[in-house]
């Protein structure tokens, strides 16, 4: 089963988890259903410019609809900003 792993600062949105097991068919149907994804996905429903994602140690941001591994290991990863 594949496993979507969040930051520190994502998971204390997400009921303080930090790994969500997935057995979705693509990257983005398995980002969509985390409780968080209303911080991954903007209005539009792209990404936020500040959120990244590797599969497997590879950036997959221009790939979501792509096929998800059943032994993926997705990492979310969101940049602080401000000022």
């Amino acid at each position: 089963m594949a496993v979507i792993h969040l930051p520190s600062i994502l998971a204390r949105e997400a009921g303080g988890r930090r790994e969500f097991p997935t057995q979705a068919a693509t990257l983005e149907e398995a980002l969509r259903t985390l409780p968080i994804a209303d911080l991954i996905f903007d209005r539009d429903g792209g990404l936020r410019t500040l959120v990244n994602v590797y599969v497997d140690g590879r950036d997959a941001r221009a790939d979501l609809a792509s096929p998800l591994a059943v032994d993926a290991e997705v990492r979310v990863v969101a940049a602080v900003a401000g000022g």
